[in-house]
């Protein structure tokens, strides 16, 4: 018996972590792929208007975003409350949307220019009359697919 019998302890062998940097950068690179950063901080306060005639947006990238609301809390004591428009990240005028859509489709391929759509995020409480405003300077821009953001009407 002599033969089993041992005197040295057995150590536990080390923990292989070679692999663990291509695991950390999986992650990583799982991360970065998934999350979506917010494009646009919003600037203006609005509450859609309900719609019954709804349609999804195909591809999101060939949407141009023009919000329409009372300013929010920080800028309302600067600006008052009456409503402004936002494009980007920046507050406007109906004279500023034809620069705009014209920056906006620079950026767009060649082939997705005449794809590009309007979206009109409008505060339900605006007056039609900045809404026509908008409307005039986006024919003068020759951005003719215009479609306004609504919130599907609750089912009965």
């Amino acid at each position: 018996m002599g033969l089993f019998d041992r005197k040295e302890r057995r150590t536990m062998p080390t923990l292989n972590t070679s692999s663990l940097p291509d695991l950390i950068f999986t992650l990583l690179f799982f991360f970065i792929i998934v999350t979506t950063m917010r494009e646009v901080r919003l600037k203006v306060e609005f509450t859609l208007p309900q719609g019954t005639e709804l349609e999804k947006l195909e591809k999101k990238s060939l949407v141009t975003f023009i919000y329409v609301g009372r300013p929010a809390a920080p800028y309302r004591e600067r600006l008052g409350d009456e409503p402004r428009i936002q494009l980007n990240d920046a507050f406007a005028t109906p004279e500023d949307i034809p620069e705009y859509i014209a920056g906006e489709r620079a950026r767009m391929s060649e082939a997705d220019r005449p794809l590009m759509q309007v979206s009109l995020k409008v505060d339900e409480s605006t007056r039609m009359g900045l809404v026509t405003d908008i409307k005039k300077a986006l024919q003068q821009a020759n951005a003719l697919n215009i479609n306004y953001s609504v919130t599907p009407e609750p089912a009965p």
